[in-house]
């Protein structure tokens, strides 16, 4: 191997052209020259640029490096060391010709040059303003912000001030959030704690003013500092919170934000006050968010200029109408919005109103469909009832697109998804304003609003999220009789009058999730006009009584009760749609009640109760079922659903399917467990309902799961597989079912997790007969081209983890997690014919561009991840993680994933190695000592956090 790379390099000088080689070979000297001093002049200019940024980094605004300066100085020391390896090279006669060496010393130089060219300009600034000492603060940067800023820099650095108050009309858009209107103490106490990293001492619950007494004191422990309360509606009381008074001998200061210039002055602050943008300012932020090339059109540009003066200056204002404008290029629609925003002004006093007013005029477009979830949408009857609920979720998603595309949400296709508190607050304030509408929620209320707040017209009211314990109907009017909603979910109700809901004739939607009710009056049966009745979570609900009087009811949700006995009369709910019954203590289902629901679209029983398994001739009723979750006694029974399914030419959108013993439960996507079913070889119907997620638990009759007989070879949709404690099972897959199935198994695989098979020597087996000539053609359609995390834990007879023929379908492959494998040797396994053909010291590459980690723990026999001759391309490699691998006495050398080459010292970009120490210092380096050098300050001691973070793995992706 020593003469490898001399010699490439001389056969890469060949191509250079006659006149420019001898120029190498003659002139070398000066080429070394020209290249040491390029070398120290890039060296002085980065020591010069670096005293300077330390310089400016002093400064008393905490500055950080511009990201350009940060990014030039990791690339220039990356330069300088590959500088320091090419005269190395040179000065130990590396390469056997002169040419070959100045060509290296040339081209070197270059690179140092456009370095050196392309250096920060100090003139510039190599540093711009950081975040404080404290938490970062996430906000967005508006424009005209800048004169607040510094007004509010000048009195902190002030002794005297100790208090300051940033006031603004609504919309105006101040430096920092946190507080809301509903001002609660507990909420606020445990803001601060956690700011403070209070955990262990911290009290999550208890009385207030022992709280305040605890917060207090930790405050005046914690020296100097800056407290930011964010939006204050009222004056707030620092004693019952807990907040120490500041002042100039403690060094505290407090900073709050409001909309009310008298609480900056009732709390005794210095007032600042934020105004609205200047007019060349707003121009700026609404082209900036409309995006400029929409509104180039002359005919738009004058309506835009007055669109964007009726915004006011209000930044918040700006941004909401700039995003329901968005990418409009018609004249008229402009003008209409013009007048719509004019006309809505004009009937409002005052400049909160102007913002609320402003902010409604985007959500008009959306009609009556505003913030709430898709099933509530559905529940309220947002969405028109369609064919199929799949229909009404998807224009539910629609809806929610158009909420974020008009800047009313936040991440509406994430489970991230977020309401600017301000447009929450113009919600609120729409139906706040609406004497029909009573929302009072998470107000930490512990009994009913008082009586005058009850209109016999109310319709609807929402008092979730509170802390009433009991409903007194002595405040409540003699009848509602046009209530159609009462939210009551999350409140610790005990009990419920049997009075309450006679006078509620037309309520359709009544929610008592989370509730501590034991059971529900015989009165409920006055609810004729009821759809939609929600008790999950009452975990203290036994019994109800009998339903079959609610004749509209739609959805019934039970699930996370005590109930034993299915609801007397629920079979007379012809209506019927919604049916959660996921309840571990029901004693049965009654024969004959499951087909006459023959209108259920959705249905739950609990996957962990044997008392409600299912059966397949009670369900052959149901032609519009889209969503189940249940459980099966055994594979025959699960058949003959599928069977009547696919003769129904009807497919499950969700289903979470258990057969046989349950261990685990899954509800992601389309999921099948089979658990404890013994005599079984694997024959099972899964092409028709698509399966994404496949578990299968302690089945130790199962030999493969892909072969001739599997009809798993089918499963092309499978996202997802866990195989775990099947004591039989000897691979994953049998190279003989790719000769007989035109689909590839497992292609759209992205998880595998094999846990605990004592005989699993393979992930795929060569069959009797088939060998290395099969392997080699079948690369392309093998499975696994879009795995993404391998995780093996407890497969004892596994020697080689990845044949090297497998390794070109595995370019997705992220992490490889391999643990307890008494008898594995080797992670890649290497090419025999290859190594045959070209000799023990041929170069094998193992390509995996996307790997990100490969951690390793508890494998005595591990001896190589790659074969001695072999390096690995993978330029994302972002973690090595070892512990107790005694046998491993090499890390792979690397080589890029772009270019030619050789492992000379080469590590990723990321690359952190985990492990003891007694293992890093008994590893070898006899092939390149230098490779030590590069790797010691990527390696970090580490033992069994490995532990921790196994535990943590199997918990979510297993």
């Amino acid at each position: 191997m020593e003469y490898v790379e001399p010699v490439v390099g001389i056969a890469n000088c060949l191509g250079t052209p006659v006149c420019k080689y001898l120029k190498y070979h003659r002139k070398l000297n000066d080429y070394v020259r020209n290249f040491k001093r390029i070398r120290d002049e890039l060296n002085c200019k980065m020591e010069d640029i670096e005293l300077q940024l330390k310089a400016e980094l002093l400064r008393p605004l905490g500055k950080i490096p511009k990201k350009g300066v940060d990014n030039w100085f990791k690339a220039v020391k990356e330069m300088i060391r590959e500088a320091q390896v090419v005269e190395n090279k040179v000065s130990n006669g590396r390469y056997l010709c002169r040419a070959c060496n100045g060509k290296l010393v040339d081209e070197k130089t270059r690179e140092m040059k456009e370095f050196l060219d392309n250096a920060p300009n100090a003139s510039e600034g190599l540093a711009m303003d950081g975040p404080s000492a404290g938490l970062p603060l996430p906000t967005l940067e508006l424009v005209g912000e800048e004169a607040a800023r510094n007004e509010i820099w000048a009195c902190l650095m002030q002794e005297e001030v100790s208090k300051i108050g940033v006031w603004g009309m609504g919309g105006v858009g101040v430096i920092w959030v946190t507080i809301s209107k509903e001002f609660n103490v507990m909420k606020v106490q445990d803001d601060i704690a956690d700011a403070l990293k209070l955990k262990e001492d911290w009290p999550r619950k208890g009385d207030k003013l022992r709280r305040a007494a605890i917060l207090s004191e930790m405050l005046k422990n914690a020296g100097k500092h800056v407290l930011i309360l964010d939006d204050v509606w009222d004056k707030v009381s620092l004693e019952e919170v807990g907040i120490p008074e500041p002042s100039g001998s403690n060094g505290c200061k407090l900073v709050l934000t409001t909309r009310s210039e008298h609480v900056c002055k009732y709390m005794g602050c210095k007032v600042i006050t934020v105004k609205p943008l200047s007019e060349e300012e707003a121009f700026i932020l609404f082209l900036n968010k409309v995006r400029p090339n929409i509104v180039q059109s002359p005919t738009i540009m004058p309506t835009l200029k007055l669109v964007v003066k009726e915004c006011a200056g209000l930044p918040l204002t700006i941004v909401v109408v700039a995003g329901t404008m968005k990418g409009e290029d018609n004249p008229l629609i402009w003008k209409n919005a013009l007048r719509e925003l004019k006309e809505r002004i004009g009937k409002v006093e005052g400049v909160e109103a102007e913002v609320i007013e402003c902010l409604k005029f985007s959500f008009d477009p959306l009609k009556d469909e505003k913030d709430e979830l898709i099933e509530c949408w559905i529940e309220e009857g947002f969405i028109d009832d369609m064919g199929t609920r799949q229909e009404m979720k998807d224009k539910g998603q629609v809806i929610l697109k158009k909420l974020e595309d008009n800047c009313l949400l936040e991440n509406a296709s994430s489970e991230e998804m977020t309401i600017h508190d301000a447009v929450r607050d113009m919600a609120l304030s729409i139906t706040g304003m609406n004497p029909r509408y009573m929302i009072q929620a998470g107000l930490q209320l512990e009994e009913l609003p008082e009586k005058e707040q009850w209109s016999p017209d109310i319709e609807k009211v929402s008092l979730m999220y509170n802390s009433i314990s009991e409903i007194s109907i002595d405040v409540l009017p003699t009848k509602f009789q046009l209530l159609t909603t009462l939210l009551l979910q999350h409140n610790p109700i005990k009990k419920i009058p049997y009075s309450f809901f006679i006078n509620m004739p037309c309520l359709c939607v009544l929610n008592l999730s989370y509730t501590m009710i034991k059971s529900l009056p015989n009165s409920i049966s006055e609810l004729k006009n009821l759809k939609t009745l929600l008790l999950c979570g009452c975990s203290k609900l036994r019994d109800l009584p009998c339903v079959s009087m609610l004749q509209e009811l739609k959805k019934m949700d039970l699930s996370r009760t005590k109930i034993e006995e299915v609801p007397e009369g629920i079979d007379m709910l012809i209506k019927l749609r919604y049916l959660d019954l996921e309840v571990r203590s029901l004693k049965e289902i009654s024969a004959g009640l499951l087909p006459k629901l023959v209108h259920l679209q959705h249905l739950s029983f609990d996957v962990d109760n044997e008392k409600t398994s299912l059966k397949a001739e009670e369900m052959e009723p149901w032609k519009k079922l889209e969503c189940l979750t249940g459980r099966f006694e055994d594979i025959s029974e699960f058949n003959k659903f599928i069977s009547s399914m696919q003769q129904s030419k009807k497919n499950l959108i969700k289903y979470n399917l258990q057969v046989g013993l349950s261990i685990l439960r899954r509800t992601r996507g389309k999921t099948v467990t089979i658990g404890g079913v013994q005599n079984w070889e694997g024959e099972l119907i899964l092409h028709p309902i698509e399966i994404q997620e496949l578990t299968i638990l302690k089945c130790d009759y199962l030999r493969s799961l892909v072969n001739d007989n599997s009809s798993f070879k089918n499963a092309i949709d499978l996202r997802v597989c866990r195989i775990w404690g099947c004591r039989g099972i000897e691979c994953v897959v049998s190279l003989s079912s790719f000769a007989s199935s035109s689909a590839h198994p497992f292609q759209s695989l992205e998880i595998l997790g094999l846990i605990n098979l004592p005989k699993l020597s393979a992930l795929i087996m060569e069959d009797e007969g088939i060998g290395s000539a099969t392997t080699s053609t079948l690369a392309p359609s093998a499975p696994f081209s879009h795995l993404k995390v391998i995780f093996i834990t407890k497969c004892s007879s596994m020697k080689t983890l990845l044949p090297h023929w497998l390794l070109p379908n595995l370019q997705n492959l992220e992490q490889i997690w391999v643990s307890d494998c008494d008898e594995i040797v080797e992670i890649l396994g290497a090419p025999t014919s290859e190594v045959e053909e070209k000799g023990s010291d041929a170069l094998i590459k193992f390509h995996l561009p996307k790997l990100r980690e490969l951690r390793l723990r508890k494998l005595p026999n591990l001896k190589i991840i790659c074969s001695k001759s072999g390096v690995m391309v993978c330029d994302s490699l972002q973690l090595i993680h070892i512990t107790r691998c005694g046998k491993l006495k090499r890390i792979p050398p690397f080589v890029p994933l772009v270019g030619n080459g050789q492992p000379f010292a080469y590590a990723p970009p990321s690359l952190t190695i985990r492990s003891s120490t007694e293992w890093w210092e008994s590893l070898e380096w006899d092939e390149d000592p230098n490779f030590k050098n590069v790797l010691q300050p990527l390696w970090k001691d580490e033992r069994e956090n490995m532990r921790r973070v196994l535990f943590s793995f199997l918990k979510s992706a297993l």
